[in-house]
């Protein structure tokens, strides 16, 4: 994805629960090549619709108050935002619908989850658990438009932001957008490339 801004800012809006399969779509298309999600379902043949049922928990869990879901108008690209301001909480049913999607890709999925969670940042802040523009966008500066939209209302509250980025030219547009690297940086998810813990503070765009 590039951070250069397009001509004209896309219009967004927030996602509801009638857009729960549609994000599900963008992020299985947008993720379908990275390296983590290679090694949480090694099957090609099975990758997309197991990650995409994982991806579709998420979203529907953040679209129903864990967080907020900001859709681009077309439907070419989504930011997947939860609020970590109060307790956190996972989708309904979690471990049993995790188990009933992964099949023997389970333990993979697993291990990911106690990474993340072991590494994830205490304190107050919103995590971006998804930022996915759909192929045929890249480089419209998509993911740009969509988190200045969501860093303008946190940076209006004073609140921080955490997302773990997928591989160093994700580290590199965060950056750009003040994201800043945590120490330690990475999280080993098995034999794939780790993800890179990144932290922004407020009035940083």
């Amino acid at each position: 994805m590039s951070s250069t801004s397009p001509t004209t800012a896309p219009a967004l809006r927030n996602a509801t629960e009638p857009d729960v399969d549609l994000v599900a779509d963008i992020v299985a298309d947008a993720f379908l090549h990275l390296d983590v999600i290679r090694y949480l379902v090694p099957n090609p043949q099975r990758r997309r619709p197991v990650s995409r049922a994982w991806y579709r928990l998420y979203i529907a869990h953040a679209i129903n108050g864990a967080g907020h879901v900001i859709l681009t108008a077309d439907g070419s690209a989504a930011a997947v935002w939860f609020d970590r301001t109060r307790e956190p909480t996972e989708p309904d049913d979690y471990t049993a619908r995790l188990a009933e999607i992964t099949g023997d890709d389970l333990p993979r999925f697993q291990h990911l989850d106690a990474q993340m969670d072991a590494h994830h940042p205490t304190g107050a802040h919103w995590h971006l658990l998804f930022l996915a523009v759909h192929p045929s966008q890249w480089g419209q500066a998509l993911g740009s438009q969509l988190m200045a939209h969501t860093h303008q209302r946190l940076d209006a509250d004073g609140i921080p932001a955490y997302l773990e980025a997928t591989n160093p030219q994700n580290q590199r547009l965060y950056h750009h957008h003040g994201y800043t690297d945590m120490t330690p940086l990475e999280i080993p998810v098995g034999d794939s490339e780790p993800l890179l813990r990144l932290w922004r503070d407020t009035n940083n765009d």
